[in-house]
């Protein structure tokens, strides 16, 4: 999800960097669970993308009434939630989904290609130059991901190579949402952060709802691990680390940003193999490794140069 906040910045100041960096660290390495939670939970994909949503929703909006911070909601508010709330239920029941099917690691390193992406969008849309690292980055992370599942691809079933896609489709709706969600931010709304991803995660999960009500997915929870897997995936994933990185991106390079963010990938990598008991070959570790250095080139954009 997207750390940008009109607000930031200036509540960012009191913030030193060390502090800041712990912040980050401790969110990305929350955000590498979430695809954990979504394999632990055992429901279908939909399902858990939208108890996410559902609870993460509650959870931030309850934050921000307990906080005293909440303002009157207008119908362009809701307007300007929508397009964000459309883009990431497309993502999230495509990312599910391929969690599922390809695994939480490859799925999670898939759906962070959108780095490459967000930088095409910067080139076409506003005036940004690819940096230097730009082709040698994206290369890089193609052979990666092709160690990973392009030298597999004919031993792999129908399911899995459509996980494979599903990835790559979850990575085009994030860019999506995260670029819209900026702009619903961008001086369009009067919300802090917090409570326009509330009510963007309440639209969404109503979206999902009509998604797996139309598949005919049950959404009744049965026992403590569904509700312990899915209270942790929206409290923690949607929540908690938001809250630690949205004051500390403003006070760190984004150089640092992006390796810190890297923790997400490599972390959700190493519990699938641990707690999952992925099969992983020298080849895959080294599809890895590629893949994570493609995408912290890529994350290493110029500044938007002002027209």
């Amino acid at each position: 999800m997207t750390m940008t906040s009109t607000s930031a910045p200036s509540r960012a100041e009191a913030l030193s960097v060390p502090a800041a960096v712990v912040r980050m660290g401790l969110g990305a390495m929350l955000l590498s669970t979430t695809s954990i939670f979504v394999v632990l939970a055992q429901v279908a994909p939909t399902v858990s993308a939208f108890y996410r949503m559902l609870f993460g929703g509650v959870i931030l909006l309850g934050w921000v009434v307990l906080r005293g911070q909440w303002q009157r909601v207008s119908r362009r508010d809701w307007l300007l939630a929508l397009l964000p709330a459309v883009c990431f239920a497309a993502d999230l029941a495509q990312w599910h989904h391929s969690i599922l099917w390809v695994g939480p690691g490859v799925a999670t390193l898939l759906t962070n290609v959108q780095v490459f992406l967000l930088a095409l969008v910067g080139v076409v849309f506003y005036r940004e130059k690819l940096a230097r690292g730009f082709v040698p980055g994206m290369l890089l992370a193609v052979l990666g991901l092709w160690l990973l599942v392009g030298a597999h691809w004919s031993m792999f079933d129908a399911r899995h190579r459509l996980g494979v896609w599903l990835g790559l489709g979850s990575a085009l709706a994030y860019t999506a949402y995260l670029l819209s969600f900026r702009r619903a931010l961008s001086g369009h709304t009067q919300l802090s952060a917090a409570q326009l991803l509330g009510l963007m995660s309440l639209l969404a999960a109503l979206l999902l709802w009509l998604w797996g009500w139309r598949e005919g997915d049950s959404f009744a929870l049965h026992g403590l691990r569904n509700w312990s897997a899915l209270l942790g995936l929206g409290f923690f994933g949607q929540v908690v680390a938001w809250l630690l990185m949205v004051r500390a991106m403003p006070r760190l390079p984004a150089s640092l940003v992006g390796l810190l963010l890297l923790l997400q990938p490599a972390l959700a990598f190493v519990l699938d193999v641990l707690l999952f008991h992925r099969v992983t070959s020298a080849s895959d570790w080294l599809g890895l490794l590629l893949a994570l250095a493609g995408i912290l080139l890529g994350t290493l954009r110029p500044r938007r140069r002002v027209a």
